[in-house]
């Protein structure tokens, strides 16, 4: 495998010299930020990994090439492997715990607290930001209402810690030398809360294992876990009041969500919990298009729709509009409704998209996992010869 290009072979040589610490948030399973680590590790094998805890199983450390994780003390807290979460006002003290010296760089990968790791004058710090804490700023009072947390004591203890958290948040910013940002939609998260400019680096997809399909099918494909702010329940609303058109729904989570799905289920709608990944690579290859209706701060199975070729009909918001070109390699729909998003689809089926299958697949490849380690070595290379001068 080749790790970057050759116009990056240099600063690779150069940066392994260094001695690198990656602080991850947790690790618990293997999802989009946990992509990020595995490629910062494929370039800095000798890194250190520090993590709030590591609850991983023994056949799932692959991706961290069987390192021993540095870990915090919420490791060893009562009931910390199934509710870990819910220790979270204890975050900032447990990432601030992490002993960082005697590292040149830093590299925190961070959408709550790895940022605020303690660093000092002689380290540089640069931080790949998946979000600010969602919790505590942009989905505060949603995750309050979704949690039964708006009333009474508890409500009351929640909102305090997250004020409290928010605060240190802020404090633990300029900790940061330089952010980068997984899309411009999450960069511009960064400028409002952070008040920080960053450099978007997009994150790696697996694109070079879809190929381009030429001929699909005549069904709509959805995918995603069921939680309210996927809205999987808008899409199945939408296809209800289009009984001509075959969607096949794929999606797992809770059972009041799953209801909220169920309810709008009709003779064209196909409802599955799980498809193997076999499986689920052919349905998406061969979708007429596939349909997202989230605000997703990237949303890595869009990108991987795009590079089977596949049409994207999704919601305008985050990262959806860097991924998808309106009118050719997909179309985008400007409101969070089923009417909205059922004009989208009756725009897709009578005016179509200019671009072909192989098109389509080809302008997903800047999100490689090569370009993404491309862009990171660049970006390190660059702002550790800043500091050092």
């Amino acid at each position: 495998m080749m790790l970057v290009s050759e116009n990056r072979q240099q600063d690779l040589a150069e940066l392994r010299t260094l001695k690198i610490a990656i602080v991850h948030e947790w690790l618990v399973n293997f999802a989009g930020s946990e992509r990020v680590v595995e490629q910062m590790l494929e370039l800095f094998p000798d890194a250190d990994v520090f993590s709030l805890v590591d609850f991983l199983p023994e056949n799932g450390k692959h991706f961290i090439k069987n390192k021993k994780v540095r870990t915090s003390f919420i490791q060893k807290l009562p009931f910390a492997r199934k509710h870990f979460r819910n220790y979270f006002f204890l975050f900032p003290l447990a990432v601030e715990g992490h002993d960082l010296r005697g590292y040149d760089l830093v590299l925190s990968s961070t959408h709550m607290v790895s940022k605020g790791a303690i660093v000092n004058q002689n380290q540089l710090h640069l931080s790949y930001c998946h979000s600010p804490c969602r919790y505590a700023w942009d989905l505060f009072h949603q995750y309050l209402e979704e949690a039964g947390l708006s009333k009474g004591i508890k409500g009351f203890l929640a909102q305090w810690f997250l004020h409290k958290l928010r605060i240190w948040d802020q404090i633990s910013t300029p900790r940061v030398h330089h952010f980068m940002a997984n899309s411009q939609y999450i960069a511009r998260r960064i400028g409002h809360v952070y008040r920080r400019e960053s450099e978007v680096v997009f994150p790696p997809v697996d694109v070079q294992r879809f190929a381009p399909v030429l001929d699909h099918d005549d069904y709509y494909l959805a995918a995603s876990r069921l939680v309210p702010y996927k809205k999987m329940d808008l899409i199945a609303e939408a296809f209800s009041k289009m009984p001509d058109k075959k969607l096949i729904l794929l999606g797992s989570g809770r059972p009041a969500e799953e209801a909220r799905v169920k309810k709008w289920l009709r003779p064209n709608i196909e409802f599955r919990k799980e498809a193997e990944p076999a499986e689920f690579l052919k349905l998406m290859s061969r979708a007429k298009a596939f349909v997202f209706a989230a605000e997703e701060d990237f949303g890595i199975t869009m990108a991987e729709a795009q590079a089977c070729g596949t049409p994207v009909v999704a919601f305008a918001k985050g990262g959806a509009a860097e991924i998808v070109s309106d009118g050719e390699t997909g179309i985008l729909f400007p409101e969070q409704s089923a009417d909205s998003l059922k004009m989208a689809i009756e725009k897709f089926e009578s005016q179509g998209i200019t671009k072909n299958a192989e098109a389509i697949s080809e302008s997903a490849q800047r999100f490689s996992k090569l370009a993404f380690r491309d862009n990171l070595v660049k970006f390190m290379a660059e702002k550790w010869r800043e500091f050092k001068a």
